[in-house]
């Protein structure tokens, strides 16, 4: 544990060895070679560990649940030394928190800092969207900023104000201790049906809302906080929620690349530094109901291919129905590798989901030149927001 965090900790000696600057000329570039000296230094399962970002319940075995309302009754917001020992043996490369885990800023202090020191020196996650999804501003005793949903920004006009929420949020979550905010919505709301968009995207023109996530996630770098776009390829045009079953999108390539792209491809044009994956199904893109989430097309044709999107791919919260109603945790995490994730983020069962990954490598299903791609991007992810 001492020497995987000693590892990590090493990272702001880069800042020592920056390069030449990438996108933003206020950010240096990260010396590739520091990088991979630090990837040659982590054994197979420091690697593994790397590519998870968990609740804070998955290392409390004690814990049992079934739905997200289950969950959040244990109020799990303290450290305990049945944690401590299954981190020990489970490094983990992110932790995220939810509304549940969040008392008061003395409670969040002591927990954050106790978090940031489990073996794997994780992130720190957040969902900060603003409106009804903002796990600070709508707890009530934090003396921050409360924003409204961001279609009430996107209905302004102005991207300033958009770039305006992203720094003030960026700027209190990076005081509370948090690296990462998964946000901003970078979907199109375009039916009006749909049940778990709506208003947390900026607008139902892809116009509009480009330039205001291209700003948002400005607001979130120049706070030092790594902004999060999702949820690729696009869950404004669907009619089921992907929290409790499967979600699918009748839209083909085409029609997608004229608008939910048109929100996608900004964000990477400017150097968005992570892209969250959607559970749904693109039958018209893939000929197959295959989530995106674990689909090869969606991810590395599409993504990282066409688009050309080189930064870390997180996906959606794997404990969500449209995942595990199809597959065992473990299944969902090899099959999200596979595709092209990065990042398996929430699995419901954190120590099935890295022993599989583990027991995947080993009989080659899954290689460890696959794993050290994804292990690059992450420690290069935390290199940048600890310089």
């Amino acid at each position: 544990m001492k020497r995987l965090t000693t590892l990590f900790l090493s990272v702001g000696t880069l800042v020592a060895a920056l390069t030449s600057c990438c996108g933003n000329s206020s950010k240096p570039k990260v010396d590739p070679n520091l990088i991979e000296s630090q990837l040659q230094q982590l054994s197979l399962r420091e690697k593994v560990g790397q590519l998870f970002c968990v609740r804070p319940e998955a290392f409390d075995v004690a814990l049992e649940w079934d739905n997200y309302a289950k969950i959040a009754t244990y109020e799990l917001q303290e450290v305990n030394d049945q944690m401590v020992k299954v981190n020990a043996e489970y490094p983990c490369g992110g932790v995220i928190l939810f509304a549940h885990n969040i008392k008061d800023e003395a409670q969040l202090a002591t927990f954050v800092e106790k978090l940031k020191a489990f073996n794997g020196d994780p992130l720190l996650y957040v969902d900060e969207e603003g409106g009804r999804v903002a796990r600070i501003g709508n707890n009530g005793t934090f003396p921050v900023e409360v924003f409204p949903a961001m279609g009430e920004i996107g209905k302004t006009g102005d991207p300033k104000n958009a770039y305006r929420v992203g720094n003030v949020i960026g700027t209190y979550l990076k005081k509370y201790g948090f690296d990462v905010d998964l946000a901003p919505v970078a979907d199109v709301n375009t039916n009006p049906k749909n049940p778990v968009i709506g208003t947390r995207a900026f607008s139902d023109d892809p116009q509009v809302a480009a330039k205001m996530v291209v700003q948002c996630v400005k607001g979130l770098d120049d706070a030092g906080v790594a902004a999060c776009v999702k949820h690729f390829p696009g869950h404004g045009d669907t009619q089921t929620d992907s929290h409790f079953g499967y979600a699918s999108t009748s839209k083909t390539w085409e029609e997608m690349l004229a608008c939910e792209m048109v929100t996608f491809k900004a964000a990477i044009e400017n150097d968005v530094p992570m892209i969250m994956t959607a559970h749904i199904g693109t039958p018209n893109v893939t000929d197959n109901e295959i989530p995106s989430t674990v689909n090869p097309v969606i991810l590395q044709e599409k993504l990282r291919g066409e688009l050309g999107f080189d930064g870390v791919i997180i996906t959606d919260g794997m404990a969500m129905g449209a995942i595990t109603r199809q597959y065992t945790s473990g299944e969902a995490a090899i099959l999200s590798l596979q595709a092209g994730a990065d990042i398996i983020l929430g699995p419901k069962n954190f120590i099935e989901a890295f022993d599989a990954v583990m027991a995947a490598v080993e009989a080659g299903t899954l290689t460890e030149e696959r794993i050290d791609e994804s292990v690059r991007r992450i420690l290069t992810l935390k290199a940048k927001l600890r310089q």
